[in-house]
């Protein structure tokens, strides 16, 4: 009867024993139920072999009953941390029939030596398990100590073979132990007698031609300054952090600064400027060929800090940078000058750059990347956020009018978790009342500052608007009224703000022996509203006036650019709009500084003059203005270099109003400039502080 049963297969077609096909006969009661398996009295064949007689049967029900008949097959032995054990897969079957496809069961009773073999690579090897003893805890860190090092030699020849260790651990274990239990049982009576039977030896897993790495080479730590940040390394070729990673925490993230980690660690050095030297043009390359021999000559001579300045009692080290250095170094050997920019576009192996790895009060890594100043940028709202947490309760306020918090530190300092948090207070503008909040960087607070201190003032001030409707020409009135930016009164509110900033400026300069540059006590700030107030009025004034002119000068250009305007004048007429727009536009007074009033009304002056020399020669025009772009280009190009989570250095944002006396010289010479410019001393100036 066993030979009778049948497994569905397609079509209603069932498999039976050894193979045979059959159908159910179409008389059967099963014949419209196909059961998955059914069993059958007799089987007769005719036009086909049919199943007569037939009754829906369970596959598992037949293992019990033909124990001597069925066939086991096991596959797939593995180590299984839970059940502290190695478990196969059992496939059992009948006549050809698979009545149990894959179980799981314990196979140390099937092929004990195999299951040693696994216990052993898994469990004490790969430390896969729940052994807590302490041998094994001593092994794993021994191993782990020397995956470290390969790391750091980014080379994998440092730890034996996994194999060794397997067969360390099988001479010392005798053959029942073949499970996590039974290793238990063991061991309990075998530590009596040598607890350190089974502890591995440094000499013993490093292999032979492996050598030891020096820590000044291969350094666990960065120094900068006061800090000392952790450093991990990864050889992984591909990862992320693949190489040497800095680990900074957040709450020091803005007083690292990006400098000497373009030298990487001493054991890299090497490496990193064979890198360099392979990277020049061709042209240039075999100049210093062969490269190692020249990156050996180099680094014999060449040191991060090699500049000292100052006195023999009181000196300083520079911290120089790679590149330039190399360069220096390459031109002395050869006498062949590379340029500043010669490796600016090249890309360098991965492991060859430090990354930067930012993580929070947790050790949770929050970002990582390549480039410090971006991290910065990308994290700034992360790092203020961690210094107002850690901030004492009290040192920011909000919904100021009045001096009346005390004295205002130039700096707040706060040591967490031996993490010394550095954040500079400042106060900050918010129209109708101030606020004091601390900043990540000085440069931030510096320029919250003067804006906070000039709105604190202004509110601590007679307002100059009744001065300014008695003084004020009605022509100058008149003009306001050319405002295409929102109404009268935010004109004028501009020409406040912008007088009491120049007021604020002039005070500064007139006290530079002050050493903090602004008002930080009560007192200090009386003296700036003493002055302030005495010299607004008079100050709006003469500004209302030259606002009225520039205005009328505006509306004059964009009554020019109006009408239907030729394709050869086309560019021209776009660039014109373009500028003009730059020049006058909402919040341009404070923006730009009451002092280049002056020089805006000939700014658009020479608009002006454009205008009516285009029509006669528009290709002269388009000429210089070929020379405009130029310029400006390359100024945005200097602008994207800077960092972004800092306001823009003063000496690159004025290199905005250089651009403008160029176009004063190109395009209307005889109003004169305020100083020699061509596009040749931008260019040289620009390059001087892209250096």
């Amino acid at each position: 009867m066993l030979s009778h049963i049948g497994q569905q297969d397609e079509n209603r077609e069932y498999k039976g024993a050894r193979g045979s096909k059959f159908f159910i006969f179409p008389g059967s009661a099963l014949a419209k139920k196909s059961p998955k398996w059914l069993m059958s009295a007799e089987l007769v064949e005719t036009s086909r072999l049919f199943a007569r007689m037939n009754a829906r049967i369970e596959p598992q029900w037949l293992e019990s009953l033909a124990p001597h008949l069925v066939k086991r097959n096991y596959s797939e032995p593995h180590w299984q941390k839970k059940q502290g054990a190695v478990m196969a897969f059992e496939q059992v079957t009948l006549y050809g029939l698979t009545i149990v496809s894959k179980r799981s069961i314990g196979f140390k009773n099937i092929e004990p030596h195999t299951c040693k073999d696994i216990f052993i690579r898994e469990a004490l090897v790969n430390g896969d398990s729940f052994i807590k003893e302490d041998f094994l805890k001593k092994n794993q860190k021994l191993v782990e100590g020397i995956e470290a090092l390969e790391q750091k030699a980014r080379r994998k020849d440092f730890l034996i073979d996994e194999q060794q260790l397997v067969d360390f651990y099988n001479e010392k274990l005798p053959e029942s132990v073949m499970c996590q239990v039974s290793f238990l049982a063991w061991w309990k009576k075998a530590k009596q007698k040598d607890e350190n039977c089974l502890d591995f030896t440094k000499a013993f897993l490093l292999n032979e031609s492996s050598s030891t790495l020096s820590k000044k080479d291969y350094p666990d730590t960065w120094q900068q300054n006061a800090f000392t940040l952790p450093l991990k390394y990864h050889f992984s070729p591909g990862d992320t952090d693949d190489g040497i990673s800095v680990i900074i925490p957040l709450g020091l993230l803005n007083q690292v600064q990006d400098i000497g980690f373009d030298w990487l660690i001493p054991a890299l050095r090497f490496d990193l400027v064979v890198a360099l030297i392979k990277a020049l043009p061709k042209a240039l390359r075999r100049n210093f060929v062969p490269a190692p021999n020249f990156a050996e000559a180099c680094l014999a001579v060449i040191q991060p800090f090699s500049q000292t300045k100052g006195s023999a009692t009181q000196h300083k080290t520079e911290i120089l940078e790679l590149k330039p250095a190399l360069a220096k170094q390459l031109l002395r050997m050869t006498g062949v000058r590379l340029a500043d920019d010669v490796w600016d576009n090249i890309e360098l192996p991965m492991h060859l750059t430090m990354n930067f790895q930012v993580i929070n009060e947790n050790g949770k890594l929050l970002d990582q990347g390549r480039n410090l100043n971006k991290l910065k940028a990308k994290l700034q709202g992360n790092v203020k956020a961690s210094i107002k947490k850690v901030a004492e309760k009290g040192i920011e306020k909000t919904a100021l009018t009045t001096w009346d918090f005390g004295k205002l530190p130039q700096s707040y300092e706060r040591k967490v978790a031996n993490i010394s948090i550095k954040a500079f207070p400042a106060l900050v503008d918010h129209k109708k009342s101030v606020a004091i909040e601390l900043f990540e960087q000085e440069e931030q607070a510096k320029q919250a500052m003067t804006l906070g201190l000039s709105r604190l003032i202004l509110l601590n001030i007679p307002s100059p608007l009744k001065y300014l409707q008695q003084n004020l020409p009605n022509k100058a009135k008149l003009g306001l009224y050319f405002n295409p930016f929102g109404s009268i009164a935010q004109l004028l509110e501009d020409c406040i703000q912008g007088a009491c900033l120049y007021l604020v400026s002039d005070y500064q300069s007139q006290n530079k022996d002050d050493k903090q540059g602004t008002a930080r006590t009560e007192a200090e700030f009386k003296a700036y509203s003493d002055y302030v107030r005495a010299e607004i009025a008079d100050c709006v004034l003469a500004c209302a006036i030259k606002v009225e002119k520039a205005l009328t000068l505006r509306h004059d250009i964009a009554k020019k650019l109006k009408g239907n305007v030729a394709l050869n004048i086309i560019q021209a007429h776009g660039d014109i709009k373009q500028h003009h727009e730059s020049l006058i536009h909402k919040g341009f007074i404070s923006e730009s500084g009451i002092d280049k009033l002056d020089d805006i009304i000939r700014y658009l002056q020479g608009i002006l003059r454009r205008l009516e020399k285009l029509p006669i020669d528009p290709n002269q025009d388009r000429l210089k203005l070929i020379d405009v772009n130029k310029a400006n280009d390359a100024l945005n190009a200097l602008i994207g270099k800077q960092r972004q989570d800092l306001p823009l250095p003063e000496e690159v944002a004025s290199c905005r109003w250089l651009i403008e006396e160029l176009r004063v010289s190109l395009f209307a010479q005889n109003l004169g400039t305020s100083q020699p410019v061509s596009l040749k001393r931008i260019m040289n100036h620009l390059k001087s502080l892209d250096n």
